[in-house]
């Protein structure tokens, strides 16, 4: 007698994960990034060039050992946000595409408010980051900071609050300014080509004191060698709408022969592109109405 219906059937065979993996996953879920780790990744992630977003990278380290996360974590985290730049996506450079909800609302936010979030992240790193490493007596890694000595960051003079605000007011995002800025023309003079950090000043297209919502918005600052920054902040150059470089009168007719030829180069010439942020038409605009001395002079 055939006793096979006796047989119980074999059981289906389990999906089981190697236990490497579950670990990998529970370790997710304990560690989903917060609101406040989201917005220093992205604060740190502006100050940094596309190339430099590896976790080789000493100040993405930093961050890491800070949060208590690997340094590939956050790396991957800055690859994120790369693939929410629409500058980076166009130029056919692309980042990672596991951006998540809180990451594109943060990314949203800093652009609707760029000096509120940026205060308030300066807060967090060195509530967070400057102070571990201080209490594990860790140095800070060297990185490419450059801070603007204090008669080279342009303020004009400050209305509406007592002189100590006005000075902490001022101080705050200075480098994060400068830094986003020299992320933004990759280094680099956006007219000359000039790629040395220690020769090149974040130029301010609307001042300081003209517009405190723009205060530290890369789309407000031009990236240029020492000597057109002068001629830039003095009105001497502007940039129009086009992104075209316009130079005044007073510089192309010069009794200085080497004056004449420095800055004719320049004239009708077009702005390198910058990585993420184009400069903002507006303020282009603004310059030349209000700062190019040709115009001025009309």
């Amino acid at each position: 007698m055939d006793n096979q219906a006796d047989i119980p059937a074999p059981l289906a065979p389990r999906c089981t994960l190697p236990q490497t993996v579950v670990m990998a996953l529970e370790g997710t879920a304990r560690k989903r990034w917060s609101e406040e780790e989201t917005v220093l990744a992205l604060y740190l992630y502006f100050q940094l060039p596309f190339g430099k977003l590896h976790s080789g990278n000493p100040e993405i380290q930093t961050l890491a050992a800070a949060i208590d996360r690997s340094s590939s974590s956050v790396a991957m985290k800055l690859c994120n946000f790369a693939s929410l730049d629409p500058k980076i996506t166009e130029s056919g450079r692309k980042g990672l595409d596991g951006a998540s909800k809180l990451d594109r609302a943060t990314y949203a936010e800093f652009g609707q408010d760029w000096s509120g979030l940026v205060a308030r992240a300066e807060e967090l790193w060195s509530s967070q980051v400057d102070r571990q490493m201080a209490a594990a007596q860790l140095p800070l890694p060297a990185s490419q900071r450059l801070h603007e000595k204090r008669s080279e960051f342009k303020f004009e003079p400050w209305q509406g609050e007592s002189t100590t605000q006005a000075i902490v007011n001022q101080r705050v995002g200075q480098d994060f300014f400068r830094r986003a800025v020299l992320a933004n023309y990759e280094e680099a003079c956006c007219i000359t080509g000039i790629a040395d950090p220690r020769l090149l000043t974040a130029s301010h297209i609307k001042p300081w004191g003209k517009d405190s919502q723009n205060r530290h918005n890369p789309a407000n600052g031009l990236l240029l060698s020492a000597t057109l920054d002068r001629a830039f902040d003095r009105g001497l150059i502007t940039v129009d709408r086009a992104r075209r470089i316009h130079v005044s009168r007073q510089l192309r007719d010069s009794r200085s022969r080497e004056t004449r030829d420095y800055f004719q180069q320049f004239e009708k010439a077009t702005l390198r592109p910058a990585a993420r942020f184009d400069p903002e038409p507006a303020f282009l605009e603004w310059h030349n109405e209000h700062c190019f001395v040709d115009h001025r002079a009309a």
